[in-house]
């Protein structure tokens, strides 16, 4: 009887963990269709054929040449930079909302209710107004490397986004730490932490002057304008990194779900591993917001969607987080391309909308769960 049982429970466990695995494909077979369907949605549409002859002179110009339609060029130069910019970010705030969650046991923490995004888009425009000022030189150099320039300015930008984005979560860690707050205070303080670097951001805008305040306003709206493969060469192997060390985590992050005491008790550091897991992915958040400015919400959705779906356990939620949370924000900035073309929508505002009725879901059907 013994043996029956634990081989139903073996099977039960094989059964779950199928279905875990064929949703985390699910989710980047419609990543791929929607990586598909941005590169030739736009203003200028461009026929399947097109695109993949594009693709294939990109990789085998010795054998494929050029489309005669010129596609090859807004491909390349335009449209995959920002679909790979989209996808990255989209993993990186996904990834950051599941782990800030676990690690300090709140549903409704992200890199946006704690304030990250307003501390990390108030460090670039910091940097914009006083980089030229502060550093000279070193801010207008640049070097070579493989073939693209990669300039002091945009280092700088992601350093300091990286540096003021930090400070606001372990503010609010260290409030809450202190004062034993309740979830709803811990939102509270994260909310009014963004609102005192909004007014640092507003201050910035009204001391700059019209270079510096165009770009300000247009990272405080959030798109995809940055996009370059500078900023692709910069970012991939951030948001790749801090993702397989989180990731390499999972069975920490699924312990401390179940208390300090219990992760204490099997040879958890858990103020050293909050600390390190903060870190790093504020790290990986504020590196996309230095490019893509304020873009709220991926990193409350994503893991709740896929919480919904496929459970608590990190060892699948992090990487369906992440493929969800690229889905959504490139979905998003294709549709923002696409309903006023040849106008763009600044995508933070597409997920404003979106965030803002998602959230009021949780509130609503949460049954006063969420913020016990």
């Amino acid at each position: 009887m013994a043996g029956d049982s634990t081989s139903g429970a073996v099977r039960q466990y094989r059964l779950i963990h199928r279905k875990k695995l064929v949703l985390i494909v699910i989710l980047a077979v419609l990543l791929l269709c929607a990586v598909i369907a941005a590169l030739g949605i736009g203003s200028v549409y461009l026929p399947p054929w097109d695109i993949l002859t594009a693709m294939g002179h990109a990789l085998f110009p010795q054998f494929i040449a050029a489309p005669e339609s010129g596609a090859d060029l807004i491909i390349l130069n335009y449209r995959l930079p920002r679909i790979f910019l989209a996808v990255l970010a989209g993993v990186a705030l996904a990834v950051a909302g599941a782990v800030m969650q676990g690690l300090l046991r709140n549903p409704l923490v992200s890199p946006f209710t704690l304030g990250l995004s307003s501390a990390a888009s108030f460090g670039a425009a910091l940097m914009i107004v006083a980089g030229p000022v502060l550093f000279g030189g070193i801010f207008a150099s640049s070097v070579l490397f493989l073939g693209i320039p990669f300039t002091g300015r945009t280092l700088l930008l992601i350093l300091s986004a990286f540096v003021f984005g930090l400070l606001s979560v372990v503010l609010v860690y260290f409030i809450s730490r202190a004062r034993h707050a309740s979830q709803a205070v811990m939102i509270l303080a994260g909310v009014v932490i963004g609102y005192l670097f909004q007014a640092g951001l507003l201050a910035l805008k009204y001391v700059s002057n019209d270079d510096a305040l165009r770009e300000i306003v247009t990272w405080t709206m959030g798109g995809m304008w940055g996009a370059t493969w500078q900023a692709i060469v910069i970012l991939a192997p951030i948001v790749l990194i801090c993702f397989f060390l989180v990731e390499w985590k999972a069975w920490d992050l699924n312990t401390l779900s179940s208390g300090d005491d219990v992760a204490k008790n099997l040879g958890i550091k858990v103020d050293r591993f909050r600390i390190t897991g903060l870190l790093i992915v504020s790290f990986a958040a504020s590196a996309c917001l230095a490019f893509t400015g304020i873009i709220g919400f991926i990193g409350l959705m994503a893991p709740h969607i896929c919480r919904m779906l496929i459970g608590n356990d990190y060892r699948y939620l992090l990487p369906a987080s992440a493929l969800m949370g690229a889905l959504i924000l490139l979905v998003s900035d294709t549709a923002a391309r696409v309903v006023l073309a040849p106008l763009e929508i600044p995508v933070g505002i597409v997920m404003y909308i979106l965030g803002g009725l998602f959230f009021l879901f949780l509130i609503t059907k949460g049954r006063g769960r969420l913020l016990s």
